[in-house]
């Protein structure tokens, strides 16, 4: 029996596969490799959380960590020296993606320091600084849209670095991107420079929105509704805010890709930047394990997927174009929780996931620092 892989479906509806994960031994065992000939993987993303598993625990990185002790490296060094080269590594591992795809795909992320999030000036020197000393045109570097974010996103897609927006969740922050990008090219042909081999992408969470207003919606059923219909109101939108957001944005990015400003651009040879739906493993066991891919498979979108979801979808996606279906509902949905009978705020939702993420992106940095300071200690005695 031929055994069907969902995954190359999806890359015909004009949506890449990216996976959210590196670790050496992926690379070093040819397992990555395998991944992008039989799983069809088109990317590659990665977070301090990602590298704090990667390295923590693992024997892999030892001998690249005496290196550095015998060396002198200060911890900080001896950490980008190991990350560095995995990002080299797996960027080498993709350049044929990346070439034959005219630059659309083939790239790896990797994000600057968490815990410069809100230093605009900080946060340009080291993207420059990430992308000079990884020295691969595929690689991506990772700057959360924040208000102090963006400005940098600007200044660096004006330097000709590929950039991927994190951390957004609401549809304006992501508009904000999109636009943030654009000032990017635009000050790039101001200064007569190519604009042709820039790639981005704006990175739109999903799960954690679902979570955060389910618990919400499960706080207030616990504690006693006043009426049935007041019931199936909560009930109806539990599990359903999170892909109704990211139809709409989807929406904002048809608006903003017919703009005058960015035909001018497109016209230059700019790339369009794609909308990446992150956070789509599914947390909530009662709900489909691809629930976040199902539903927003659609033209010029990449799905980082972590690597559980990534062998479910191979295995059972149900494979549609649906961005564009039932848009109307996911406006009808996000305007529900005004009512009421709901009464969920989501703009205070989305901004306290934004800063939640950033602490979920400086803990594991943190962690992963004490962690390696504990192995070089440990490693320096033997």
């Amino acid at each position: 029996m031929v055994t069907v892989n969902h995954i190359l479906e999806i890359k015909d509806y004009g949506q890449s596969i990216w996976m959210d994960n590196l670790a050496r031994d992926l690379i070093q065992s040819g397992e990555l490799k395998r991944m992008i000939e039989e799983r069809g993987l088109r990317g590659l993303t990665s977070n301090p959380a990602i590298f704090e598993k990667a390295i923590k625990g693992n024997k892999i990185y030892d001998a690249d960590i005496e290196a550095g002790i015998r060396a002198g490296k200060p911890l900080l060094e001896l950490y980008e020296s190991l990350i560095f080269d995995d990002i080299r590594n797996a960027c080498d591992i993709f350049l044929p993606v990346y070439e034959e795809s005219g630059g659309l795909d083939g790239y790896v992320s990797i994000e600057v320091p968490p815990n410069i999030a809100n230093d605009t000036e900080k946060t340009i020197q080291e993207a420059r600084r990430y992308y000079k000393e990884i020295g691969r045109p595929n690689v991506m570097i990772k700057i959360p849209g924040t208000s102090a974010g963006l400005p940098a996103v600007e200044a660096v897609i004006a330097d000709g670095i590929n950039v991927n927006v994190t951390l957004l969740f609401s549809v304006q922050s992501y508009v904000n991107t999109a636009w943030a990008y654009i000032r990017g090219l635009e000050k790039r042909v101001e200064k007569g420079e190519d604009i042709s081999k820039i790639g981005s992408v704006a990175s739109f969470f999903l799960s954690r929105i679902d979570s955060s207003i389910d618990a919400q919606i499960d706080e207030k059923l616990a504690k006693g509704v006043d009426t049935a219909e007041q019931e199936a109101k909560l009930r109806a939108v539990k599990g359903k805010i999170a892909i109704a957001n990211a139809k709409i944005a989807y929406q904002e990015y048809k608006t903003i890709i017919n703009d005058p400003r960015w035909l001018a651009l497109k016209e230059k040879g700019a790339n369009v930047q794609r909308l990446l739906w992150a956070s789509t493993g599914t947390k909530n066991p009662e709900y489909s394990d691809v629930m976040y891919v199902d539903e927003l498979v659609g033209p010029d979108t990449v799905n980082t997927l972590p690597p559980a979801t990534i062998e479910a979808c191979a295995d059972h996606c149900d494979v549609a174009s649906r961005i564009d279906t039932g848009v109307e509902e996911a406006y009808n949905l996000i305007e529900s929780l005004n009512d009421p009978d709901i009464n969920i705020n989501l703009a205070g939702v989305m901004t306290e996931l934004l800063e939640d993420g950033i602490a979920k992106f400086v803990q594991p940095f943190e962690s992963l620092m004490a962690s390696l300071q504990e192995k070089v200690d440990r490693l320096a005695a033997v």
